[in-house]
Protein backbone atom coordinates (compact mmCIF):
# COMPACT_ATOMS: atom_id res chain seq x y z
CA UNK A 1 0.00 0.00 0.00
CA UNK A 2 1.25 3.46 -0.92
CA UNK A 3 2.33 5.39 2.17
CA UNK A 4 3.40 8.94 2.95
CA UNK A 5 7.01 10.08 2.97
CA UNK A 6 7.53 12.67 5.72
CA UNK A 7 10.61 14.78 6.44
CA UNK A 8 11.22 17.10 9.36
CA UNK A 9 12.40 20.40 7.88
CA UNK A 10 14.57 21.98 10.59
CA UNK A 11 14.89 25.75 10.82
CA UNK A 12 16.54 27.39 13.87
CA UNK A 13 13.71 27.97 16.35
CA UNK A 14 10.93 27.08 13.89
CA UNK A 15 9.50 28.21 10.58
CA UNK A 16 7.36 31.12 11.71
CA UNK A 17 9.41 34.29 11.40
CA UNK A 18 8.53 35.29 15.01
CA UNK A 19 9.01 31.82 16.50
CA UNK A 20 12.10 32.88 18.44
CA UNK A 21 10.03 35.49 20.33
CA UNK A 22 7.26 33.15 21.47
CA UNK A 23 7.01 31.94 25.07
CA UNK A 24 7.48 28.31 23.90
CA UNK A 25 10.74 29.13 22.15
CA UNK A 26 14.25 28.22 23.24
CA UNK A 27 16.27 30.73 21.20
CA UNK A 28 19.30 30.33 23.46
CA UNK A 29 19.72 26.79 22.04
CA UNK A 30 19.84 27.60 18.32
CA UNK A 31 23.63 27.08 18.30
CA UNK A 32 23.55 24.06 20.60
CA UNK A 33 24.14 20.84 18.67
CA UNK A 34 22.35 18.79 21.33
CA UNK A 35 19.16 20.73 20.49
CA UNK A 36 19.31 19.44 16.91
CA UNK A 37 20.40 15.97 17.97
CA UNK A 38 17.39 15.72 20.27
CA UNK A 39 15.09 16.87 17.46
CA UNK A 40 16.51 14.26 15.09
CA UNK A 41 16.23 11.53 17.71
CA UNK A 42 12.59 12.49 18.30
CA UNK A 43 11.94 12.42 14.56
CA UNK A 44 13.59 9.01 14.35
CA UNK A 45 11.39 7.66 17.14
CA UNK A 46 8.45 8.93 15.08
CA UNK A 47 9.83 6.95 12.07
CA UNK A 48 10.14 10.03 9.88
CA UNK A 49 11.99 9.57 6.60
CA UNK A 50 14.58 12.31 7.09
CA UNK A 51 15.63 15.54 8.72
CA UNK A 52 16.25 18.28 6.20
CA UNK A 53 18.55 21.28 6.66
CA UNK A 54 18.28 24.29 4.36
CA UNK A 55 21.40 26.33 3.67
CA UNK A 56 22.67 29.26 1.67
CA UNK A 57 26.15 30.72 1.04
CA UNK A 58 25.35 34.23 2.34
CA UNK A 59 23.82 35.93 5.35
CA UNK A 60 20.19 36.98 4.74
CA UNK A 61 19.67 40.72 4.87
CA UNK A 62 16.98 40.46 7.55
CA UNK A 63 18.74 38.58 10.34
CA UNK A 64 18.20 41.61 12.63
CA UNK A 65 14.60 40.50 13.24
CA UNK A 66 14.58 36.73 12.88
CA UNK A 67 16.74 33.64 13.42
CA UNK A 68 17.78 33.36 9.79
CA UNK A 69 21.51 32.68 10.06
CA UNK A 70 22.94 29.60 8.34
CA UNK A 71 24.57 26.52 9.85
CA UNK A 72 26.86 24.54 7.56
CA UNK A 73 24.86 21.32 7.15
CA UNK A 74 27.57 18.69 6.63
CA UNK A 75 29.14 19.34 10.03
CA UNK A 76 25.77 19.49 11.75
CA UNK A 77 24.38 16.36 10.07
CA UNK A 78 27.55 14.43 10.82
CA UNK A 79 26.98 15.15 14.51
CA UNK A 80 23.36 14.05 14.12
CA UNK A 81 24.42 10.87 12.32
CA UNK A 82 26.49 9.91 15.35
CA UNK A 83 23.42 9.80 17.64
CA UNK A 84 20.86 8.29 15.24
CA UNK A 85 20.64 5.02 13.31
CA UNK A 86 17.92 5.14 10.65
CA UNK A 87 16.65 8.61 9.87
CA UNK A 88 17.77 10.18 6.58
CA UNK A 89 20.02 13.26 6.51
CA UNK A 90 19.30 15.76 3.73
CA UNK A 91 21.68 18.68 3.25
CA UNK A 92 21.33 21.66 0.92
CA UNK A 93 24.33 22.41 -1.28
CA UNK A 94 24.67 24.82 -4.18
CA UNK A 95 25.81 23.91 -7.68
CA UNK A 96 26.65 27.57 -8.28
CA UNK A 97 28.99 28.18 -5.36
CA UNK A 98 30.59 24.80 -4.73
CA UNK A 99 32.99 22.76 -6.83
CA UNK A 100 31.81 19.27 -7.82
CA UNK A 101 34.84 17.38 -6.52
CA UNK A 102 34.60 18.86 -3.04
CA UNK A 103 30.84 18.37 -2.93
CA UNK A 104 31.19 14.74 -4.05
CA UNK A 105 33.68 14.08 -1.24
CA UNK A 106 31.49 15.75 1.40
CA UNK A 107 28.40 13.76 0.51
CA UNK A 108 30.34 10.52 0.09
CA UNK A 109 31.74 10.98 3.59
CA UNK A 110 28.28 11.70 5.04
CA UNK A 111 26.80 8.65 3.31
CA UNK A 112 29.59 6.40 4.57
CA UNK A 113 29.58 7.59 8.17
CA UNK A 114 25.76 7.41 8.38
CA UNK A 115 25.50 3.97 6.78
CA UNK A 116 23.66 5.22 3.70
CA UNK A 117 21.37 7.99 4.89
CA UNK A 118 22.53 11.03 2.90
CA UNK A 119 20.37 13.12 0.59
CA UNK A 120 21.40 16.17 -1.44
CA UNK A 121 18.96 19.07 -1.77
CA UNK A 122 20.23 20.52 -5.04
CA UNK A 123 19.90 24.30 -5.36
CA UNK A 124 21.35 26.86 -7.74
CA UNK A 125 21.13 29.66 -5.10
CA UNK A 126 18.71 32.52 -5.54
CA UNK A 127 20.40 35.07 -3.25
CA UNK A 128 22.31 37.58 -5.39
CA UNK A 129 24.44 38.76 -2.44
CA UNK A 130 26.20 35.38 -2.45
CA UNK A 131 28.23 36.35 -5.51
CA UNK A 132 30.54 38.73 -3.68
CA UNK A 133 31.39 36.06 -1.12
CA UNK A 134 33.02 34.09 -3.93
CA UNK A 135 34.91 36.79 -5.79
CA UNK A 136 32.20 37.47 -8.37
CA UNK A 137 30.87 40.89 -9.29
CA UNK A 138 27.43 39.59 -10.19
CA UNK A 139 25.20 36.63 -9.40
CA UNK A 140 24.95 34.39 -12.50
CA UNK A 141 21.62 34.71 -14.28
CA UNK A 142 18.94 32.07 -13.77
CA UNK A 143 19.46 30.21 -17.06
CA UNK A 144 23.25 30.10 -16.60
CA UNK A 145 22.89 28.73 -13.07
CA UNK A 146 20.73 25.88 -14.33
CA UNK A 147 23.03 25.17 -17.27
CA UNK A 148 25.90 24.77 -14.80
CA UNK A 149 23.70 22.63 -12.55
CA UNK A 150 23.03 20.10 -15.34
CA UNK A 151 26.76 19.73 -16.02
CA UNK A 152 27.50 19.67 -12.29
CA UNK A 153 25.15 16.68 -11.86
CA UNK A 154 26.87 14.90 -14.72
CA UNK A 155 30.24 15.36 -13.03
CA UNK A 156 29.31 14.38 -9.47
CA UNK A 157 27.36 11.34 -10.68
CA UNK A 158 30.44 10.17 -12.56
CA UNK A 159 32.63 10.78 -9.52
CA UNK A 160 30.34 8.73 -7.27
CA UNK A 161 30.53 5.91 -9.82
CA UNK A 162 34.29 6.18 -10.30
CA UNK A 163 34.90 3.37 -7.82
CA UNK A 164 33.09 0.19 -8.79
CA UNK A 165 31.21 -1.53 -5.97
CA UNK A 166 33.82 -4.27 -5.60
CA UNK A 167 36.90 -2.08 -6.16
CA UNK A 168 37.72 -2.20 -2.44
CA UNK A 169 39.29 -5.65 -1.99
CA UNK A 170 41.01 -5.52 1.45
CA UNK A 171 42.73 -8.91 1.09
CA UNK A 172 45.68 -9.14 3.51
CA UNK A 173 46.69 -12.55 2.18
CA UNK A 174 47.30 -11.30 -1.34
CA UNK A 175 48.35 -7.84 -0.26
CA UNK A 176 45.73 -6.19 -2.47
CA UNK A 177 43.82 -3.37 -0.80
CA UNK A 178 41.95 -2.08 -3.86
CA UNK A 179 41.61 -3.20 -7.47
CA UNK A 180 42.95 -0.19 -9.36
CA UNK A 181 41.46 -1.53 -12.60
CA UNK A 182 38.04 -0.85 -11.07
CA UNK A 183 38.78 2.77 -10.16
CA UNK A 184 38.19 5.13 -13.08
CA UNK A 185 39.20 8.66 -13.96
CA UNK A 186 36.17 10.47 -15.34
CA UNK A 187 38.12 12.86 -17.61
CA UNK A 188 35.32 15.42 -17.76
CA UNK A 189 36.06 18.46 -19.92
CA UNK A 190 32.82 20.37 -20.42
CA UNK A 191 31.77 23.90 -21.23
CA UNK A 192 31.85 25.01 -17.58
CA UNK A 193 33.69 22.32 -15.61
CA UNK A 194 36.91 20.33 -15.94
CA UNK A 195 37.39 17.40 -13.54
CA UNK A 196 39.75 14.49 -14.05
CA UNK A 197 38.81 12.21 -11.14
CA UNK A 198 38.53 9.59 -9.83
CA UNK A 199 37.03 10.42 -6.45
CA UNK A 200 39.36 9.59 -3.58
CA UNK A 201 36.54 7.86 -1.66
CA UNK A 202 35.03 4.43 -2.43
CA UNK A 203 31.46 4.08 -3.68
CA UNK A 204 28.97 4.73 -0.91
CA UNK A 205 26.34 2.48 0.71
CA UNK A 206 23.57 4.08 -1.39
CA UNK A 207 25.68 4.23 -4.55
CA UNK A 208 25.12 7.96 -4.36
CA UNK A 209 22.99 10.24 -2.18
CA UNK A 210 19.30 10.67 -2.93
CA UNK A 211 18.89 13.58 -5.38
CA UNK A 212 16.43 16.13 -4.01
CA UNK A 213 15.50 19.27 -5.91
CA UNK A 214 13.87 22.46 -4.66
CA UNK A 215 12.49 24.92 -7.18
CA UNK A 216 9.28 25.15 -9.19
CA UNK A 217 10.22 27.53 -11.98
CA UNK A 218 10.15 26.22 -15.55
CA UNK A 219 13.90 25.62 -15.43
CA UNK A 220 13.52 23.98 -12.02
CA UNK A 221 10.83 21.60 -13.24
CA UNK A 222 12.86 20.70 -16.32
CA UNK A 223 15.86 20.00 -14.11
CA UNK A 224 13.77 17.88 -11.73
CA UNK A 225 12.35 15.84 -14.59
CA UNK A 226 15.84 14.68 -15.55
CA UNK A 227 17.56 14.38 -12.19
CA UNK A 228 15.39 14.55 -9.05
CA UNK A 229 14.34 11.61 -6.92
CA UNK A 230 12.39 13.87 -4.55
CA UNK A 231 11.05 17.36 -5.17
CA UNK A 232 10.51 19.96 -2.45
CA UNK A 233 7.86 22.46 -3.48
CA UNK A 234 5.53 25.16 -2.10
CA UNK A 235 1.78 25.42 -2.74
CA UNK A 236 -1.07 27.23 -1.06
CA UNK A 237 -4.06 25.34 -2.48
CA UNK A 238 -4.98 21.78 -3.35
CA UNK A 239 -5.72 22.75 -6.96
CA UNK A 240 -2.31 24.38 -7.45
CA UNK A 241 -0.59 21.39 -5.87
CA UNK A 242 -2.49 19.00 -8.15
CA UNK A 243 -1.55 21.01 -11.23
CA UNK A 244 2.12 21.00 -10.26
CA UNK A 245 2.05 17.28 -9.41
CA UNK A 246 0.47 16.34 -12.75
CA UNK A 247 2.82 18.60 -14.68
CA UNK A 248 6.05 17.42 -13.11
CA UNK A 249 5.06 13.74 -13.22
CA UNK A 250 4.30 14.05 -16.94
CA UNK A 251 7.67 15.71 -17.51
CA UNK A 252 9.42 12.88 -15.65
CA UNK A 253 7.66 10.31 -17.82
CA UNK A 254 8.56 12.25 -20.98
CA UNK A 255 12.20 12.20 -19.86
CA UNK A 256 12.07 8.38 -19.88
CA UNK A 257 11.95 7.95 -16.11
CA UNK A 258 9.45 6.25 -13.79
CA UNK A 259 7.24 8.94 -12.16
CA UNK A 260 6.57 6.64 -9.20
CA UNK A 261 10.26 6.83 -8.31
CA UNK A 262 10.19 10.61 -7.86
CA UNK A 263 8.55 11.84 -4.66
CA UNK A 264 6.74 15.20 -4.71
CA UNK A 265 6.90 16.65 -1.19
CA UNK A 266 5.23 20.02 -0.56
CA UNK A 267 5.86 21.92 2.65
CA UNK A 268 3.20 22.09 5.37
CA UNK A 269 3.43 24.19 8.54
CA UNK A 270 0.64 23.16 10.93
CA UNK A 271 -0.66 25.02 13.96
CA UNK A 272 -2.38 22.36 16.04
CA UNK A 273 -4.85 22.77 18.89
CA UNK A 274 -7.49 20.73 20.72
CA UNK A 275 -10.09 22.79 18.81
CA UNK A 276 -9.87 24.68 15.54
CA UNK A 277 -10.42 27.94 17.44
CA UNK A 278 -7.51 27.12 19.74
CA UNK A 279 -5.24 26.37 16.78
CA UNK A 280 -6.18 29.62 15.05
CA UNK A 281 -5.65 31.56 18.26
CA UNK A 282 -2.16 30.04 18.52
CA UNK A 283 -1.42 31.09 14.96
CA UNK A 284 -2.60 34.62 15.76
CA UNK A 285 -0.28 34.71 18.79
CA UNK A 286 2.65 34.17 16.47
CA UNK A 287 1.40 36.65 13.88
CA UNK A 288 1.01 39.29 16.58
CA UNK A 289 4.75 38.94 17.30
CA UNK A 290 5.82 39.68 13.73
CA UNK A 291 7.81 42.84 13.03
CA UNK A 292 6.82 44.79 9.89
CA UNK A 293 10.43 45.74 9.19
CA UNK A 294 11.29 42.08 8.70
CA UNK A 295 8.06 41.13 6.94
CA UNK A 296 8.26 43.95 4.41
CA UNK A 297 11.86 43.07 3.61
CA UNK A 298 10.89 39.46 2.97
CA UNK A 299 8.02 40.59 0.74
CA UNK A 300 10.47 42.78 -1.17
CA UNK A 301 12.61 39.71 -1.85
CA UNK A 302 9.62 37.74 -3.14
CA UNK A 303 7.98 40.46 -5.25
CA UNK A 304 10.76 42.93 -6.00
CA UNK A 305 8.69 45.92 -4.78
CA UNK A 306 9.14 48.24 -1.78
CA UNK A 307 5.99 48.82 0.28
CA UNK A 308 7.65 50.76 3.10
CA UNK A 309 5.43 53.71 4.07
CA UNK A 310 2.23 52.15 2.75
CA UNK A 311 -0.76 51.69 5.06
CA UNK A 312 -0.41 48.10 6.28
CA UNK A 313 -4.17 47.83 6.59
CA UNK A 314 -4.70 49.06 3.07
CA UNK A 315 -4.79 46.95 -0.11
CA UNK A 316 -1.71 45.60 -1.83
CA UNK A 317 -1.00 48.13 -4.61
CA UNK A 318 -1.36 45.87 -7.60
CA UNK A 319 -0.20 48.59 -9.97
CA UNK A 320 3.26 48.22 -8.42
CA UNK A 321 3.53 44.50 -9.05
CA UNK A 322 5.97 43.52 -11.80
CA UNK A 323 4.95 40.98 -14.39
CA UNK A 324 6.39 37.49 -14.13
CA UNK A 325 8.73 38.32 -17.00
CA UNK A 326 9.92 41.52 -15.32
CA UNK A 327 10.50 39.78 -11.98
CA UNK A 328 12.29 36.76 -13.38
CA UNK A 329 11.84 33.05 -12.92
CA UNK A 330 11.62 32.55 -9.15
CA UNK A 331 8.82 30.18 -8.18
CA UNK A 332 7.96 32.00 -4.92
CA UNK A 333 6.94 35.08 -6.92
CA UNK A 334 4.10 33.07 -8.43
CA UNK A 335 3.00 31.75 -5.03
CA UNK A 336 2.71 35.27 -3.59
CA UNK A 337 0.98 36.82 -6.58
CA UNK A 338 -1.51 33.94 -6.56
CA UNK A 339 -2.39 34.76 -2.92
CA UNK A 340 -2.95 38.40 -3.90
CA UNK A 341 -5.16 37.48 -6.85
CA UNK A 342 -7.16 34.85 -4.98
CA UNK A 343 -7.63 36.49 -1.59
CA UNK A 344 -7.24 40.25 -2.19
CA UNK A 345 -5.52 40.69 1.20
CA UNK A 346 -4.44 43.87 2.91
CA UNK A 347 -0.68 44.31 3.13
CA UNK A 348 -0.74 43.20 6.78
CA UNK A 349 -2.79 40.12 5.95
CA UNK A 350 -0.35 39.22 3.18
CA UNK A 351 2.60 39.67 5.53
CA UNK A 352 0.94 37.33 8.04
CA UNK A 353 0.21 34.77 5.30
CA UNK A 354 3.92 34.66 4.48
CA UNK A 355 5.18 34.86 8.08
CA UNK A 356 4.39 31.23 8.86
CA UNK A 357 6.58 29.48 6.32
CA UNK A 358 7.73 31.87 3.56
CA UNK A 359 5.00 30.86 1.10
CA UNK A 360 4.59 27.22 2.07
CA UNK A 361 1.17 25.90 3.13
CA UNK A 362 0.28 27.09 6.65
CA UNK A 363 -2.82 25.49 8.14
CA UNK A 364 -4.45 25.54 11.58
CA UNK A 365 -6.73 22.92 13.07
CA UNK A 366 -7.19 19.93 15.32
CA UNK A 367 -5.04 16.83 14.87
CA UNK A 368 -7.96 15.21 13.01
CA UNK A 369 -8.27 18.18 10.66
CA UNK A 370 -4.54 18.25 9.93
CA UNK A 371 -4.56 14.50 9.26
CA UNK A 372 -7.60 14.92 6.99
CA UNK A 373 -5.89 17.65 4.97
CA UNK A 374 -2.71 15.64 4.59
CA UNK A 375 -4.74 12.62 3.48
CA UNK A 376 -6.73 14.72 1.01
CA UNK A 377 -3.58 15.98 -0.71
CA UNK A 378 -1.95 12.55 -0.62
CA UNK A 379 -4.91 10.62 -2.05
CA UNK A 380 -6.06 13.46 -4.28
CA UNK A 381 -3.09 13.56 -6.67
CA UNK A 382 -1.26 16.48 -5.06
CA UNK A 383 1.58 14.95 -3.04
CA UNK A 384 3.57 11.80 -2.26
CA UNK A 385 4.32 13.12 1.20
CA UNK A 386 5.32 16.33 2.94
CA UNK A 387 8.11 18.35 4.45
CA UNK A 388 6.80 19.02 7.94
CA UNK A 389 7.71 22.61 8.84
CA UNK A 390 6.80 23.16 12.51
CA UNK A 391 6.03 26.84 13.15
CA UNK A 392 7.96 26.55 16.42
CA UNK A 393 10.38 24.05 17.90
CA UNK A 394 10.44 21.80 19.74
CA UNK A 395 6.77 21.95 20.69
CA UNK A 396 5.37 22.35 17.19
CA UNK A 397 6.93 19.06 16.17
CA UNK A 398 6.11 17.25 19.42
CA UNK A 399 2.38 17.88 19.03
CA UNK A 400 2.50 16.71 15.40
CA UNK A 401 4.38 13.54 16.31
CA UNK A 402 2.18 12.78 19.32
CA UNK A 403 -1.24 13.59 17.89
CA UNK A 404 -1.23 13.66 14.06
CA UNK A 405 1.10 10.77 13.21
CA UNK A 406 -0.96 8.21 15.22
CA UNK A 407 -4.02 9.19 13.17
CA UNK A 408 -2.14 8.76 9.89
CA UNK A 409 -0.90 5.35 11.09
CA UNK A 410 -4.40 4.25 12.06
CA UNK A 411 -5.49 5.04 8.48
CA UNK A 412 -2.62 2.98 7.05
CA UNK A 413 -0.98 6.08 5.58
CA UNK A 414 2.32 6.08 7.48
CA UNK A 415 4.72 3.46 8.76
CA UNK A 416 4.90 2.20 12.32
CA UNK A 417 8.44 0.86 11.87
CA UNK A 418 11.25 1.44 9.40
CA UNK A 419 11.42 -1.12 6.63
CA UNK A 420 15.04 -0.43 5.80
CA UNK A 421 18.18 1.33 6.96
CA UNK A 422 18.96 3.80 4.14
CA UNK A 423 17.20 6.90 2.89
CA UNK A 424 16.69 5.20 -0.47
CA UNK A 425 14.89 2.36 1.28
CA UNK A 426 12.70 4.79 3.21
CA UNK A 427 11.67 6.44 -0.07
CA UNK A 428 11.25 3.13 -1.89
CA UNK A 429 14.03 3.96 -4.35
CA UNK A 430 16.43 1.46 -5.90
CA UNK A 431 20.16 1.69 -5.39
CA UNK A 432 21.50 2.94 -8.73
CA UNK A 433 23.80 0.62 -10.58
CA UNK A 434 27.26 1.96 -11.33
CA UNK A 435 27.82 2.95 -14.95
CA UNK A 436 30.70 0.44 -14.86
CA UNK A 437 28.52 -2.45 -13.68
CA UNK A 438 28.16 -5.29 -16.22
CA UNK A 439 24.99 -5.01 -18.30
CA UNK A 440 22.42 -7.63 -17.31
Amino acid sequence: MRQLNLNLFVYPGGHHEAAWRHREARPERVLDITYYQELAQRAERAKMDAVFFADGPSLPDNVRYASRFRLEPFTWLSAIAAVTERIGLIATASTTYLEPYNLARLFASLDHLSGGRAGWNIVTTGAPQAAQNFGLDEHPVHAERYARAHEFLEVVSALWDSWEDDALVIDPASGVFADSAKIHAIEHAGERLRVRGPLNTPRTPQGRPVYVQAGSSEDGKAFAAHHAEAIFTAHQTLDNARDFYADVKSRIKAAGRDPDLVKVLPGISPFIGSTEAEAKALQQEFNDLTQPEYSLQQLRQFLGIDLDGHDLDGPVPREKLPTHEQRGYGSRFGVVTDIIERENPTIRQLLHRLAGARGHWVTAGTPEQIADRIEQWFTGGAADGFNIMPPYLNGGFEVFADHVLPLLRSRGLFRSEYGGATLREHYGLPRPASRYAPAL
